[in-house]
């Protein structure tokens, strides 16, 4: 790699790349081998995003929830009675299994719809097809002893886990930022739709698994635009390494130790010897891939993971994150029973990757029957290259909300999730464009700017107003504001 500069915006940029055997390392701006066919790339999202497949349908029980059903178009669905509140006595039924409702309590119609649905189980959906292609590569590239596939594969683990495995398990505190009610989908207090596919991480390493994908979707409460949607689907990789294995050809290395106890730096972890080794395990585990990409790499900060990174892709004329990756911290794999290795771990978003692989331009569009759609992903071989062809572009109406803010509990996702559950995906994007504090009575006003399309048909005036009002009924009502319409 002599010659070959970092370009990653951080600590490395233009230090010589010196990682041992890489000739196209992934974290260089220099060519890659191609792992996904011609033109095509393998990205993700990072670490903090992974989780879990999902193969359970959720319903909400309740009193609050039981007379939520379908309704047309601007008939003005309650948002009250489609999101569980917590109702005494209410519960969230999963498969079969009861979860108490309190005040953690956040699910919509709009997030249990989907749940079940599992779009990466769908053959020839797109992501099925990102989802096998990493998969091939897996189990072409990493074969064990006698010949079988190194990795073993995960993508149909449940959605519900508990707030231990999504945020303990994996060394995140208590009061980190990442757990906040506004962010995640609780079912109750010690219960939640998993927020990453680390959520499953430590009971992997737990029972005694050294090399694994788990592919699933994951739930996070964000902002409504063209790239971001409460549902998505990661993949996450797991390898961990014993003296032996990671030491395995390079000369005296049985000399070699694995752990120690020193301090910790921006290289390396205070237990570990040889973090930088590590990560160049996971470096040309990624040497495949990002042929004819503008990519930069960031460093990052994980809870568990150190050191960390970010890959950002350019695409469309924005930096998208795709991939977050890093050596395990020695605590959680110690916890787990796997005290004499470390190990590293990545993990990718399949939308994401799908979005570049194949040219599609919104999120929304994964979750479409159209067969207009779907059929341009029918093919005979997962690695064929596709181009989407875009749907006609229907014209968009544009309505604006403003209103002021309570004195206190006003969380921005949760005019978002009240949008979202209301206008479904007629709902294209939302943006905060105006704020304003009142110079005597100090109150905050917002003003957002609704963006509504359908994907698949021309919406009219009319449909929009009712939706549109039925959202300014919905925020007075809900989140307690005071309208300014």
């Amino acid at each position: 790699m002599s010659g070959v500069q970092w370009r990653d915006g951080g600590r490395h940029e233009g230090q010589i790349c010196t990682f041992p055997q890489c000739d196209s390392c992934a974290f260089c701006v220099c060519p890659f081998q191609n792992l996904l066919g011609e033109a095509s790339t393998m990205v993700c999202s990072g670490l903090r995003r992974v989780a879990r497949a999902g193969a359970y349908l959720m319903r909400t029980v309740s009193s609050t929830s039981r007379g939520c059903q379908h309704q047309t178009l601007g008939a003005g669905p309650d948002a009250s009675e489609c999101t569980a509140q917590g109702a005494a006595g209410g519960v969230v039924e999963v498969l079969g299994r009861a979860y108490p409702q309190d005040d953690h309590t956040n699910l919509t119609r709009k997030v249990l719809s989907k749940v079940g649905r599992n779009l990466h189980n769908q053959q020839h959906h797109p992501l099925w097809l990102v989802k096998e292609r990493v998969k091939e590569h897996f189990y072409k590239q990493y074969v064990g002893r006698f010949g079988t596939p190194l990795f073993s594969v995960y993508d149909d683990l449940p959605p519900v886990v508990t707030t231990w495995q999504n945020f303990d398990s994996l060394l995140i505190a208590a009061d980190h930022p990442s757990r906040k009610k506004g962010d995640n989908y609780y079912l109750n207090r010690t219960h939640m739709l998993r927020a990453h596919t680390s959520a499953h991480q430590w009971d992997l390493v737990h029972a005694g698994l050294d090399a694994f994908l788990v592919v699933g979707d994951v739930y996070r409460r964000d902002q409504i635009d063209t790239q971001h949607y409460p549902v998505f689907h990661q993949l996450e990789a797991v390898r961990l390494f014993s003296k032996h294995e990671l030491f395995a050809g390079i000369k005296d290395g049985e000399s070699l130790q694995l752990f120690e106890q020193s301090s910790r730096s921006a290289h390396k972890q205070e237990t570990q010897t040889v973090s930088q080794l590590v990560f160049n395990a996971s470096c040309l585990f990624l040497c495949d891939t990002f042929a004819g990409l503008e990519i930069r790499w960031v460093d990052c900060y994980f809870p568990f993971t150190h050191p960390s990174f970010e890959m950002e892709i350019n695409f469309r004329g924005e930096w998208l994150e795709v991939l977050g990756c890093g050596v395990m911290e020695q605590q959680l794999v110690n916890s787990a029973g796997a005290q004499e290795k470390i190990g590293w771990a990545l993990g990718l978003g399949l939308e994401r990757l799908a979005m570049i692989l194949y040219d599609i331009p919104d999120i929304r569009l994964f979750w479409s029957e159209d067969e207009r759609f779907l059929k341009q992903f029918r093919v005979s071989d997962i690695n064929q290259p596709v181009k989407f062809q875009p749907l006609s572009k229907y014209p968009a109406l544009i309505n604006d909300i403003s209103f002021w803010l309570p004195s206190e509990n006003y969380m921005e996702n949760d005019f978002y999730d009240l949008v979202r559950t209301i206008g479904g995906d007629l709902v294209e994007k939302v943006d905060l464009i105006d704020k304003f504090e009142h110079p005597k009575t100090h109150k905050t006003s917002h003003c957002y700017r609704i963006t509504y399309r359908h994907m698949e048909r021309t919406l009219s005036q009319r449909e929009v107003q009712g939706v549109h009002q039925a959202v300014q009924e919905a925020v007075v009502r809900v989140l307690g504001v005071e309208g300014r319409f």
